[in-house]
């Protein structure tokens, strides 16, 4: 996240008081925000003001600064939340905040960062943007439905048009659509629709490649837990893919562990059914997916900023963008 985000950001949130319990819940807010991450959602927002001509210095730019907290603060209370409802264990290389304070603190927490939000909003005083962020949470929390119900039902009869569905929604609304269209606003420019077709393959693009790269096996380029998704009972491409072809006993077996809690799945049986899916063509399967969406997405992208105010912005954001829907790590 760059400098100027974080600053924002905490200048806008509160770090003192008489009593030490609120003193302790400012720093809970803090927590998630300071952590860092790799600023991939504000960064193409504010790549986006740019290439629509907004100069950095201007009234305009801090405006896009302000859009580029917003979006921080919501994946922020949203990991918050998200990490409660996968009862994750880890968040950006620490303990997830709930894993820290309990569930009911970091709860608190997460709701309070999702009010400042909307106070960066009312920062940003761009016009279309309020609406442009309801989009983005009601569309997400669609997606975060949709995946939290298959897993309370355990649903495994589903296609791969239901996962894109689900990744459409969750992933790629607040991850390149609205970050397109809030870069947009802020150069007072109405958003392309060709932004929403964009970043839907993109986002879906994003996602599956993510889905990868967590049943790999390099923990320090990931960043995140390995093979987390299965610990979780995630639905994701490649597990529906690999489920298509699945000797009934490896069908058996995984579909016994993912009916367990994460705390009461076995270990050895979660690694063996890793080692499954790692010998399967389900990966490279959804590479090819991965890569053909991307590429897709980067073309409409592409012909859409032909003629933007700010090329050298356009260009790197292509750039951005082309990094994370191919990334290695």
């Amino acid at each position: 996240m760059r400098s100027e985000l974080l600053d924002l950001i905490l200048g806008l949130l509160p770090d003192t008081h008489s009593r030490p319990e609120l003193r302790a819940f400012y720093t809970m807010l803090r927590d998630y925000p300071q952590r860092g991450g790799k600023g991939l959602r504000s960064e193409l927002l504010l790549l986006s003001a740019e290439a629509h001509g907004v100069r950095e210095g201007s009234p305009q730019w801090r405006s896009a600064l302000w859009l580029g907290a917003v979006i921080e603060l919501f994946q922020n209370w949203v990991l918050i939340h998200d990490d409660i409802e996968d009862d994750s264990e880890e968040r950006r290389g620490k303990p997830a905040l709930h894993r820290l304070h309990g569930l009911p603190l970091a709860l608190n927490a997460g709701d309070a960062l999702h009010a400042y939000m909307w106070a960066a909003v009312a920062e940003a005083g761009v016009p279309g943007a309020y609406q442009e962020v309801l989009t983005m949470i009601h569309r997400t929390a669609e997606g975060q439905h949709l995946d939290l119900d298959w897993v309370a039902r355990r649903e495994w009869q589903l296609s791969e048009a239901d996962y894109l569905e689900m990744v459409r929604l969750k992933t790629a609304y607040y991850t390149v659509v609205i970050p397109l269209r809030l870069g947009a606003l802020a150069a007072e420019q109405p958003p392309s629709e060709a932004f929403t077709r964009a970043g839907e393959a993109l986002g879906a693009a994003f996602q599956i490649r993510d889905d990868v790269l967590n049943l790999l096996e390099d923990a320090g380029k990931y960043g995140k837990e390995i093979g987390g998704d299965l610990l979780e009972g995630k639905r994701t491409l490649i597990v529906l893919h690999w489920l298509g072809d699945a000797p009934a006993d490896q069908r058996a077996a995984f579909t016994e562990q993912m009916a367990l809690p994460r705390a009461d799945k076995d270990p050895a049986r979660i690694a063996e059914v890793l080692g499954w899916l790692r010998r399967s063509g389900s990966l490279d399967y959804a590479q090819r997916a991965a890569a053909q969406r991307g590429e897709a997405g980067l073309a409409l992208l592409q012909e859409t900023l032909s003629g933007a105010a700010n090329p050298a912005a356009a260009a790197k954001m292509l750039s951005l963008v082309r990094s994370y829907v191919t990334r290695e790590a």
